[in-house]
């Protein structure tokens, strides 16, 4: 058993939860930009998480989840001194942030963008490059006030900008008009790292190939199963067949094609869909499960 030693509820509508959970070896191993798969219990589901935070010394990594569906609810009703069945990881590649040549990253001016749950991921970057002696700059978009999460972390090693669609904290209006009024008003960026909503990654990506800025993005957000065993982040990167679970989740921006990669998560939601994609894709439709490559 896995035990979990901390918890928080940090939103109620949706229900987003933190938790900080013992697991020493996940933690002795791990990197910013990696994932866990987790299970609530034996039978449960394999669910992908991405790494918050993680404390080598004291053995434990820190997970942010937002309520979807019958297995992150059932993770949910987990208290403190209970456990997860399973914490497997680090899984993925780490950020291409972590293995830069650090002289040369602190050349640049570096800017995280994250929306939702997405903003959890960004944290450990942020962190990593504010423990270096870079400190970023981070933009965190929220639909309103009671939504933004994490702020006083981000606050300790970032220059943070909140924005809120509805303008009740922070900025009013989304993370690309935060990104492009800063830009108007003088700060330019080398560096992007944009996580959260596909939509939002999309437009971010849009935005920033129009400024001349070099941007990352996450594909967490299609994986469902974390091996390449299910076919689920099956995507397009410059014009090559790629999977978030085992060749990312970290990719460039610029060329991914997320028209086709949102798409196929509509479909993906579907039995018919499923075998509908696993029909058309044939042998790429699955990663690195060993059956196909």
């Amino acid at each position: 058993m896995f035990e979990i030693l901390e918890k928080e509820i940090l939103t109620k509508e949706p229900v987003i939860f933190r938790m900080v959970v013992k697991a020493p070896r996940v933690a002795a191993a791990c990197e910013p930009g990696q994932f866990l798969i987790v299970r609530a219990n034996s039978d449960g589901e394999r669910v992908p998480l991405t790494i918050c935070d993680y404390d080598r010394a004291a053995g434990t990594v820190e997970i942010v989840v937002q309520v979807i569906g019958a297995e992150t609810d059932k993770m949910s009703r987990l208290e403190k001194g209970e456990g997860f069945a399973d914490v497997v990881g680090p899984l993925g590649q780490a950020s291409d942030l972590v293995t830069e040549d650090l002289e040369e990253l602190k050349k640049k001016k570096i800017l995280f963008v994250a929306g939702g749950v997405g903003t959890a991921p960004v944290y450990p970057q942020a962190k990593w490059l504010h423990e270096h002696g870079i400190t970023p700059d981070v933009i965190i978009g929220a639909k309103n006030k009671d939504l933004v999460i994490m702020e006083d972390k981000f606050k300790s090693v970032c220059n943070l900008t909140i924005t809120t669609d509805d303008g009740s904290y922070g900025r009013s209006g989304m993370v690309t008009v935060a990104l492009q009024d800063l830009w108007n008003e003088g700060t330019r960026w080398d560096h992007c790292v944009a996580i959260g909503p596909m939509i939002m990654m999309k437009f971010v990506c849009k935005l920033t190939k129009e400024l001349g800025i070099h941007t990352i993005v996450s594909m967490n957000p299609i994986m469902v199963d974390g091996t390449g065993m299910c076919g689920a982040c099956r995507l397009t990167v410059d014009g090559k067949v790629k999977f978030a679970c085992v060749d990312g989740p970290e990719f460039d921006g610029h060329l991914v094609d997320f028209d086709q990669a949102m798409s196929r998560m509509k479909l993906y939601r579907t039995e018919e869909g499923r075998l509908y994609l696993k029909e058309k894709e044939g042998a790429t439709h699955h990663g690195n499960c060993g059956n196909c490559n």
